[in-house]
């Protein structure tokens, strides 16, 4: 006997589009000076990295919590954004974000993933690891989809 094949799961992503797209989306945004680029589109995430430099410190020379919930919300507003049908959108309802380690130097990289993705709301999980794959810092992100004004 043969089990019946699961059907094939559909995409996350709606809307296909290039990491050139989405980094030129960057221009003269909060994006462009702190750095931000998008590096990786997976099929249920979305990456992208940012320095560790006066850009991105506080004043004790450490990552700005600020700077880390700036990269959580741009990771996974884009990625929601990319969830939706054309004629919708997202915008942030709810962000939290929870510092565990400090970064001086280098380069932070973001991985959103879906937590819930619905009609009108998404929750998106995303994790922010220093160069050595260390936890620095998990935000929760929550998204009202919307009618494009």
């Amino acid at each position: 006997m043969n089990p019946t094949p699961e059907p094939a799961a559909e995409p996350l992503f709606r809307r296909d589009v290039s990491l050139d797209a989405l980094n030129a989306l960057s221009r003269n945004t909060a994006m462009e000076p702190l750095g931000i680029v998008f590096t990786e589109i997976g099929p249920d995430y979305l990456r992208g990295t940012m320095p560790v430099d006066a850009r991105t410190h506080q004043p004790y020379g450490l990552l700005h919590g600020g700077a880390s919930v700036l990269l959580a919300e741009t990771l996974g507003s884009s990625a929601g954004g990319l969830c939706v049908p054309e004629g919708k959108g997202v915008v942030g309802i709810e962000i939290n974000a929870n510092h565990v380690r400090g970064v001086r130097e280098g380069r932070v990289t973001g991985t959103a993933r879906p937590l819930h993705v619905g009609g009108s709301t998404q929750v998106w999980e995303i994790r922010i690891e220093d160069e050595a794959g260390r936890l620095v810092c998990v935000s929760r992100l929550t998204l009202a989809v919307v009618g494009r004004r």
